[in-house]
């Protein structure tokens, strides 16, 4: 999935722009009046915050609109996009987010064709503590066990 800024591109013409200018990374941050870890995040492929974004590209000489990239057509599924922000957030290790991703689509591929009072919607934001993480995957642990169960023992009654 795409973000809607052409983050690739920001990254390379930082690099670029940088190593052109011969600059360390502090030195081009002030220069550029970002602060030193947004710029490391940025040449790593993470989008900066609006002000920052604006700052950079005034530092590059290149309007902000270069970046943008057109609107497309969603085709990638709920779970695939829970799978990816998961991915991307900072405070999970990569096995974590996977295993969350993991439950999610289990639980939506049990749970979307059928008609539900409950619906819930999963957005991982920069404010997503690494507790509130375990504290999700506890959660959808213990529903993924108790559905489980639930199915077994229903089978079982079927059958018997």
């Amino acid at each position: 999935m795409d973000e809607p800024i052409d983050i690739e591109a920001l990254q390379t013409l930082v690099q670029q722009h940088r190593a052109q200018l011969g600059l360390s990374l502090r030195a081009a941050a002030e220069q550029a009046d970002v602060p030193f870890n947004t710029l490391a995040r940025v040449e790593k492929g993470h989008l900066p915050d609006l002000a920052n974004f604006t700052r950079l590209v005034d530092w590059l000489g290149l309007p902000p609109e270069r970046f943008f990239q057109p609107a497309r057509l969603r085709t990638e599924s709920t779970p695939d996009v829970i799978a990816y922000h998961l991915s991307r957030d900072p405070n999970l290790t990569d096995a974590a987010a996977e295993k969350i991703a993991g439950l999610v689509k289990e639980l939506y591929g049990s749970l979307a064709a059928r008609e539900s009072e409950v619906k819930v919607h999963l957005r991982a934001a920069s404010t997503f503590t690494p507790q509130a993480s375990r504290t999700l995957a506890d959660l959808l642990a213990t529903m993924q066990s108790r559905l489980t169960a639930s199915d077994e023992g229903s089978s079982a009654r079927e059958r018997g």
